[in-house]
Parts: C-alpha cells; sequence; structure tokens
C-alpha cells in the first residue's frame, strides 16, 4: 500500500539515524517500527518474586501488627493521663 505520510522532524531524525546505523530501508524501518507499535499487548502475567522472610520471631502474627501498635498507643496514652493527674498542682 502506497500513502503519504508527514513526519515530525524528530521522527525522521530517528528513522535517519536507524537506517544508517542498521543498513535497512527506510520501508523497512518505517515497517518494524509501526509493527512493533502496534502489535496486541501480551497477556501474559508478570513473573512474581520468590518469597523473602521478613524476619519476625516466632509466635508474632505479622497480620495483628497494627493491633499491637494500638495496644502500646493505649497504654502509653494512659501512662500519660495518669502522671498527669498525679502531679501536684
Amino acid at each position: 500500500m502506497r500513502t503519504t505520510v508527514t513526519l515530525d522532524s524528530d521522527v525522521e531524525r530517528i528513522l535517519r539515524d536507524e537506517i544508517h546505523r542498521s543498513r535497512k530501508s527506510f520501508k523497512q524501518i518505517l515497517n518494524d517500527a509501526v509493527r512493533s507499535a502496534l502489535k496486541p499487548k501480551s497477556r501474559e502475567l508478570p513473573k512474581l518474586l520468590p518469597p523473602v522472610s521478613m524476619g519476625i520471631m516466632p509466635g508474632i502474627d505479622p497480620v495483628r501488627l497494627t493491633d499491637l501498635a494500638d495496644e502500646l498507643e493505649a497504654e502509653t496514652y494512659r501512662s500519660l493521663s495518669t502522671a498527669k493527674q498525679e502531679t501536684p498542682r
């Protein structure tokens, strides 16, 4: 198929550089670039990383770490409140 296409100057420069580098024809470089850009994307699932130990000591449930943080915060608040009440005025 023959068609006329107006290329931006930066795209022309990229094509010319690739023609010079690869020693392929303008037509072949342009067709390869369009084919590569417009081919359907792969539906392949991403590669999964292997599991890594978090270094948590036995008996600590990582799912409940936020509960532990809440308990520590409440304990600190109670101790500060108690200290304020015991301070003479």
